[in-house]
């Protein structure tokens, strides 16, 4: 499937409204429909281009997510996301293409496509959509800098094993409708002052499935799936932030009657550091040190996001200073930017001391190299902490 940016595909700006992106698929599908082409493999990719960006654009949790990473979120999971078409077939195509036309859609009259769900048998596929579920998972910084996979048990409607789905005791169970005859739509002519209309609409006794069922599965109860359990993989790309949000196609609720399933909604939490502090891209750490340090200079072992790197605190260095250590922060999940590890510098003052130590101090707060020199600087405090930050 292709990997053309899905505004470009519905011919829409990325501000547009969801009436906006609903009014370009509507164009866009009616232009390539396979009814209309057939046998044009072109116009039937078009068409499957059109059903993917739409299907993406038309959720806000996947357009976000999409906004936010593009193509690249397919990584969500193993065989999910949406890239290349995130597993949708032709029935899956057709059946949001009648949501989108409803049941007046224009090939339900011209060519015969109902609501445009359809099935093997002509009629509609069976079963409703599953609902989409949410979860939170924790990460900590070095998970979110390397990027994580993570293992979930999710509690959820999985499909019936017993009816494979489909909510019957068994193949004899399951009947054309009589209604419809099996084609999930019901015709209608009317005598208007322009001659006879057909219009073509969904059968109301079997609700556009095409069949109904005589005996229902003594384990589901006819609902085609039950409360279960399913283990999930998510590979979750590094960078990743709070509050962001990770869309696994199918990974939902299990829809009814063999409807497809829904999404799952993965939502990014992170777990505090002890020490570090996270600000962007960049990690922040506040690290005290001695008076003598202070005045001697020093070698520290500090933590970082990947471990623990060693600093050199040359003599003299004053209290409120800040060190960098280039590309020890955290990647941009969108590009290949990384922030940095910025260290400050805070002197430790001692709140108590022993005689000998006052003595000392007594001595050293006549000499004059212990007396402040502030250094003059035409730039703030505040001008100094914006152009380490930035």
């Amino acid at each position: 499937m292709s990997k053309k940016d899905f505004y470009e595909v519905l011919g829409v700006a990325k501000s547009s409204s969801q009436d906006e992106i609903k009014k370009a698929y509507r164009k866009v599908a009616m232009q390539y429909h396979p009814d209309r082409n057939p046998g044009d493999k072109p116009a039937e990719e078009k068409f499957k281009e059109a059903a993917e960006a739409y299907e993406i654009l038309s959720d806000t949790d996947k357009r976000a997510q999409y906004d936010r990473f593009g193509h690249q979120s397919s990584s969500a999971s193993r065989g999910g996301g949406y890239s290349g078409g995130g597993g949708m077939n032709m029935e899956d195509i057709f059946s949001q293409f009648g949501d989108i036309f409803g049941d007046e859609s224009p090939f339900g009259s011209f060519f015969g496509g109902g609501n445009g769900r359809r099935s093997s048998g002509g009629g509609r596929s069976r079963g409703t959509r599953g609902s989409n579920l949410r979860v939170k998972i924790k990460l900590n910084f070095e998970e979110i800098a390397k990027g994580a996979q993570k293992t979930i048990k999710v509690k959820k409607y999985v499909h019936c094993n017993t009816c494979n789905g489909s909510g019957a005791k068994d193949k004899n169970s399951v009947q054309n409708c009589g209604t419809c005859g099996g084609s999930g739509q019901v015709k209608r002519v009317q005598n208007t002052f322009l001659g006879q209309m057909q219009t073509v609409t969904t059968c109301p006794t079997c609700n556009g499935e095409g069949s109904t069922v005589t005996h229902k599965c003594t384990a589901c109860k006819g609902d085609g799936r039950v409360y279960g359990e399913e283990t999930v993989t998510i590979d979750i790309p590094a960078g990743v932030q709070e509050g962001m949000q990770l869309s696994l196609s199918g990974k939902g609720n299990a829809g009814e009657r063999g409807g497809s399933s829904g999404d799952l909604i993965v939502l990014i939490e992170e777990e505090s550091h002890p020490q570090l502090h996270r600000d962007g891209l960049n990690v922040a750490l506040d690290l005290h040190i001695s008076i003598p340090d202070a005045v001697f200079g020093t070698q520290i072992e500090v933590p970082t996001i990947d471990g623990r790197a060693k600093i050199k605190i040359p003599a003299g260095t004053q209290s409120g200073k800040i060190f960098r250590l280039k590309g020890k922060g955290f990647p941009n999940v969108n590009s290949y930017e990384k922030g940095d590890q910025l260290i400050q510098i805070n002197v430790w003052t001692p709140q108590h001391v022993t005689t000998a130590e006052k003595e000392i101090l007594e001595k050293l707060q006549e000499s004059e190299n212990f007396k402040p020199k502030p250094e003059k600087s035409d730039k703030s405090f505040f001008d100094k902490v914006r152009e380490m930050f930035s």
